[in-house]
């Protein structure tokens, strides 16, 4: 009998993990879970979930995947899979949050909580740029630009997971690349950020 190949990526890994779990391993659950926690919470935050509901939205992805992971093949990685339900995850909560009727007149709970945090920290003010340079980015080049660049996708991932044209990913990413450069250059010479094209 030939041993089973050894995952070599963290990708397979995770995927491998996956494929146990939906096979009743408690401790490949726990590991799934682990290991692409951070990675569901910075693209539901990068699909414009705030802060608070970025929780939520991570641990309802993780529920949704858990709940139907008996239907889990492994044709794509379990990353790719668990971002596009990721994905779903935000548009539905979209969805819900527009039937739903708005407050006005509160606080800005995200204004008051940035003021509070301390400056002094290495990479605070870059972090704090980042988010305000990938804000301005139209949100499709946004989504294609945090999957590729920042969560490390392959192109053709980015691509399942978005639902378009493995060249439309490559070009968004090009034109959010150009805008961030373009900025970056403009706040070097202290010029206003243009609109993004």
């Amino acid at each position: 009998m030939i041993a089973p190949a050894l995952p070599t990526s963290p990708d397979e890994t995770t995927t491998a993990w996956a494929l146990a779990a939906r096979g009743g391993d408690a401790e490949a659950v726990e590991q799934f879970v682990r290991a692409l926690h951070c990675d569901v919470r910075r693209y539901v935050t990068s699909l414009g979930a705030d802060p608070q509901s970025a929780d939520d939205l991570t641990q309802d992805t993780f529920l949704r995947a858990l709940s139907s992971l008996h239907r889990f093949e492994g044709r794509s990685s379990a990353r790719t899979w668990l971002l596009t339900i990721a994905r779903r995850a935000v548009v539905d909560s979209l969805r819900y949050a527009a039937a739903r009727p708005r407050l006005s007149g509160t606080d800005d709970w995200q204004c008051a909580a940035e003021r509070a945090q301390p400056r002094c920290l290495p990479g605070f003010d870059e972090g704090i740029a980042l988010a305000e340079l990938l804000a301005n980015l139209p949100d499709e080049r946004r989504k294609a630009f945090v999957l590729t660049q920042l969560l490390g996708l392959p192109y053709a991932e980015a691509a399942l997971v978005s639902n378009c044209p493995v060249g439309t990913v490559r070009s968004r990413v090009a034109r959010a690349r150009t805008s961030l450069i373009e900025w970056l250059h403009d706040a070097e010479q202290h010029k206003p950020m243009s609109a993004a094209a």
